[in-house]
């Protein structure tokens, strides 16, 4: 570009752009009279950078890594998974025995034991593994400095849909916790684009719906122990982030021509240089402050649920327990969607944190299933195809698992940040909104094509 042009494309510059082109041409410049670089120097990091940025390979080198992390994460967390459950299950036996031993009533091993222990029991076995494989790994691509490289990359792609490109950052964090995504937001300064930022950030898939698509993915779409069953799952898992993405995309693009137009501004990412990871930084960042955080978090809620939903399952009402005349009553609206009432009413119930969802539906079946007790993914995969579940009753269940309502904690940050009814009702009913019409068109499409 000529003088000329450069100025009269300066004169059409916001001026915080104009003043971080002056200090980085400043810059560039004392660098250039300052600093001489030796022939055949090693230059890899902007090498790296041509690929890794590049129009054309950062899309799929961005894709193929998120691939390669859920596929080892999902190849490493069956197995331990399993395990876990054969220990907690076997302890379940043992308590009952000393509940039965100390005489006491037949409620309480069913309060405590059955509904408060075994929901913990499932969150632990089936949250535990996957999170302590996938949150290394991924801080591991934190450390090495990529992360800022996925901003980049998807920086025009967001403004492109009229937000900004910081977004891409937030929904990275969303990747841990929704509500630390939606703190995260804190850092665009526009707040036109935060509130596009905060609304959208719940279709980035957190660690509370990832054990449900993981599981889901493996017991129908990856048929457990057969030959390709896992990287068959780690497909549908990456289209399932992917659809998480693109609906990100879609509906920041709907807003911002609707509720909240406007101008979509730049902003300034000064790429980190490469580092070799510290690996004891990783390990306490990703096992203390990101699995240990989350997990004692479900534990604490997944407790006073599963006594909840004891209760709920046991507690009569005419010839009805709670559980089944809700799930009844939702029944039509849920079949329409691809759910049954049960599926509905666990992600109801789930509410205060997306981990329980499983083990509620769990001890919903249970409840009046001949089943008595799960010991392996292979039987929770067989108690659901007894209540009738196909593969589309999977994938529906795990893209309104993907697309729904934020959980408790979620919603009541995005509270605290918007400071605003309107906003934290319009971030509940949104991503429902966009769940059920998804679900809809997908069930409706699959029953037409398909049977």
């Amino acid at each position: 570009m000529d003088k000329e042009g450069l100025n009269s494309y300066q004169g059409e510059m916001p001026l915080k752009d104009k003043i971080v082109r002056s200090i980085y041409s400043q810059a560039e410049e004392t660098v250039g009279f300052a600093v001489r670089f030796e022939e055949g120097g090693s230059d890899w990091d902007r090498k790296l950078d041509d690929i890794l940025t590049s129009p054309v390979w950062g899309f799929p080198i961005m894709l193929l890594l998120l691939g390669i992390i859920l596929w080892i994460t999902i190849s490493g967390a069956n197995v331990p998974s399993d395990i876990l459950a054969d220990f907690f299950f076997e302890l379940e036996g043992k308590l009952t025995g000393y509940v039965m031993l100390l005489g006491l009533p037949a409620w309480f091993n069913g309060l405590f034991v059955v509904g408060a222990y075994r929901t913990l029991a499932w969150v632990v076995s089936v949250m535990l593994p996957p999170m302590a494989i996938f949150f290394p790994l991924f801080t591991l691509l934190e450390d090495l400095g990529y992360l800022p490289r996925v901003a980049f990359n998807l920086d025009r792609v967001f403004k492109a849909c009229g937000s900004h490109g910081k977004q891409a950052l937030t929904m990275c964090m969303g990747f841990g916790c929704n509500a630390a995504g939606v703190i995260s937001c804190r850092i665009i300064d526009s707040p036109r684009e935060r509130l596009i930022a905060i609304l959208t950030n719940n279709f980035t898939f957190c660690n509370g719906r990832f054990p449900t698509l993981i599981a889901l993915s493996l017991i129908f779409m990856g048929g457990l122990s057969k030959t390709g069953g896992e990287v068959r799952a780690t497909f549908v898992v990456v289209g399932m982030v992917l659809t998480g993405i693109i609906v990100t995309l879609l509906v920041s693009y709907v807003l911002s021509k609707t509720l909240l137009k406007g101008t979509p501004s730049s902003f300034i990412l000064e790429l980190p240089p490469y580092r070799l990871p510290r690996v004891g930084s990783v390990l306490v960042r990703s096992i203390l402050d990101r699995t240990i955080f989350v997990l004692t978090r479900a534990v604490l809620i997944a407790l006073p649920a599963g006594a909840v939903i004891w209760l709920m399952v046991n507690i009569n009402v005419g010839d009805k327990t709670l559980l089944s005349q809700g799930a009844e009553f939702l029944q039509p609206f849920a079949a329409l969607i691809g759910l049954d009432g049960y599926i509905l009413m666990a992600f109801i119930l789930g509410f205060p944190a997306n981990e329980i969802v499983l083990p509620i539906l769990i001890m919903a079946y249970m409840s009046w299933g001949e089943m008595s007790d799960l010991g392996s993914m292979q039987a929770m995969g067989e108690l659901f195809i007894e209540h009738g579940w196909t593969w589309t009753t999977a994938l529906c269940t795990m893209l309104f698992s993907m697309l729904h309502f934020p959980c408790g904690t979620t919603l009541y940050t995005i509270a605290k940040e918007t400071k605003s009814v309107k906003w934290t009702v319009l971030a509940f009913a949104l991503p429902t909104f966009v769940a059920i019409v998804v679900c809809f068109i997908v069930n409706q499409s699959i029953g037409l094509f398909w049977r």
